[in-house]
């Protein structure tokens, strides 16, 4: 069944954070706190806290863009015998919860120090999986909310140069940069897999020009 691994992460997510929702112990124990991965060997935080959400907002906007993206590389590009073959189900797996470790490194090296560093969400890792697609179809159209859709490398572009800049700004509590590492990781290990993309990402773009 296509979209199975989409549909199966959505439902899982949505479930997971309305349980932490409603227990706060629970939402604690899971969130993503680098002092206490280091201090107290709770590494499966590095994965627990892509499951859980602050709030409804947070969960709906992830999970929809999630869908929206997930669907169009397991349903239509990554089951592609051109593309990725019978190992797709495999990678997109790879891609997705490899981009949680990912995108959360450098928060990690960053705050392994600071025992008030929280942060939760699957943001990095929708992320990467936009940015998987933004590698595969760099000329379809991407937008955002009321802004006008625009060549998906142009969005891709400034979406990184946003997420940067904010981290650095540093002056609301949104993980910018994990979405930017994030949205790194997707396209490169989407790359790793099949180099040839970057070849045809670059030929795509200048042909529009």
């Amino acid at each position: 069944m296509t979209n199975i691994v989409t549909l199966a992460i959505v439902i899982g997510t949505s479930i997971c954070s309305y349980m932490a929702f409603n227990d706060k112990a629970m939402f604690d124990k899971y969130m993503f706190n680098a002092y206490a991965i280091k201090n107290y060997k709770q590494g499966y935080r590095f994965l627990s806290h892509a499951f859980i959400h602050a709030d409804w907002m947070h969960l709906i906007l992830n999970m929809y863009v999630l869908y929206s993206f997930g669907t169009i590389l397991e349903g239509g590009l990554f089951p592609d015998s051109d593309l990725f073959g019978k190992k797709s189900t495999l990678y997109f797996i790879l891609l997705y919860t490899g981009a949680i470790y990912g995108s959360s490194l450098m928060d990690y090296i960053k705050n392994k120090d600071n025992p008030a560093y929280n942060a939760v969400g699957a943001s990095g890792a929708v992320s990467a999986i936009v940015f998987s697609v933004i590698l595969i179809m760099p000329t379809s159209k991407m937008g955002l909310f009321f802004f006008p859709s625009i060549p998906a490398w142009i969005f891709g572009a400034l979406y990184l140069i946003y997420s940067f800049y904010m981290e650095r700004k540093n002056i609301d509590n949104i993980g910018h940069g994990a979405h930017a590492w994030g949205a790194l990781f997707g396209f490169v290990f989407t790359g790793i897999l099949k180099p040839e993309l970057f070849i045809l990402f670059i030929q795509k773009i200048t042909q529009q020009f």
